[in-house]
């Protein structure tokens, strides 16, 4: 489950961040699979913070790595409570 709930929460970081690129639709979703094979690289989220952030300097869109840091422990808790929900029904 903590597997899925990293996936999970990985997708959802990864469309917020589409979204602030300007992505939608299947851009957005394919933006959002590469943020998840990102994670894959090493324990933690640093690997996302690399892939994500040149991709937000490239658009010129200020950020924090803190209120990133942020952002992706929200979606953890939104993942979490997502998939808690589908065992749940």
């Amino acid at each position: 489950i903590a597997f899925k709930v990293e996936a999970r929460g990985s997708k959802f970081f990864g469309l917020w961040i589409a979204e602030q690129l300007g992505l939608q639709g299947d851009d957005a979703e394919t933006y959002a699979k590469e943020v998840i094979a990102a994670n894959l690289d090493e324990p933690g989220f640093d690997d996302i913070m690399r892939k994500v952030t040149p991709d937000l300097e490239k658009k010129n869109i200020p950020y924090n790595l803190d209120d990133l840091h942020q952002k992706m422990a929200v979606c953890i808790e939104q993942a979490k409570i997502s998939i808690m929900e589908e065992l749940d029904s």
